[in-house]
């Protein structure tokens, strides 16, 4: 019985990103999820990716993308049948620690300036990243064409996701693999390598040259890490 693959999306992008991974191991016969990520809560969000894992009666392998990262961290938390997990350009925070207090750990992220603010009635503030600066921040890989597109169709990040605390992650039990941009605008290279140890992952792969979009952009790599989880569980 091969595992499942869940796919979980991280800010600015949505499950489509996914697309060139999902072929890869769609032609290698594995069933895969991309999940929904709602981009709220820290918290939330883990709980929503968490109702999935409770439907799936297989060996899963979970896999998280940016902010999807933190929230695979959570969300795997009680499930005995996550089996590996996979940080594609990833926070991987621990208890305690918000996304918002790994990026600035270490200098290099330019996102901050890049960002639009939009109020909401709660209190509490969605992000997104100014059209015409998402290509050079978010994708410079990618063509201008696809990143046009990809700005466009972008999900915003709540503050409150940006700055709740992580609870006791996954990673401090479970198998990690990372794989990691060196021109990172939104996660500075440094803080890559530092959670990659710090996890001790089992193997930790950095893409010369390529942008924080890395499921778009490199496919095949970010595939074949899976795929080398998947191996590593049998």
């Amino acid at each position: 019985m091969k595992p499942t693959i869940v796919l979980v999306h991280g800010a600015f992008a949505e499950s489509a990103s996914w697309g060139g991974v999902i072929q890869r191991l769609l032609d290698d016969r594995y069933p895969v999820i991309a999940a929904p990520n709602p981009l709220r809560s820290l918290s939330g969000d883990a709980a929503v990716v968490s109702s999935i894992l409770s439907t799936i009666d297989r060996p899963v392998v979970l896999v998280g993308h940016s902010y999807g990262g933190a929230v695979i961290s959570n969300a795997a938390v009680g499930h005995d049948h996550v089996k590996a997990l996979v940080f594609v350009a990833a926070f991987a925070p621990e208890a305690g620690e918000s996304i918002g207090a790994l990026s600035g750990k270490f200098p290099g992220s330019t996102l901050g300036a890049t960002l639009r603010e939009v109020p909401l009635a709660d209190g509490t503030v969605d992000l997104y990243i100014q059209q015409e600066k998402f290509h050079q921040q978010f994708s410079a890989d990618v063509p201008a064409e696809r990143a046009a597109i990809d700005a466009a169709a972008q999900r915003p990040l709540n503050t409150t996701a940006l700055n709740e605390g992580s609870g006791d992650p996954a990673w401090t039990s479970v198998p990690s693999w990372f794989i990691y941009p060196e021109l990172d605008y939104n996660i500075p290279l440094e803080a890559h390598r530092f959670m990659a140890k710090r996890a001790g992952a089992r193997a930790a792969v950095e893409l010369a040259g390529a942008s924080h979009a890395i499921p778009a952009s490199e496919p095949v790599a970010v595939a074949e890490i899976i795929l080398d989880a998947t191996r590593s569980i049998g």
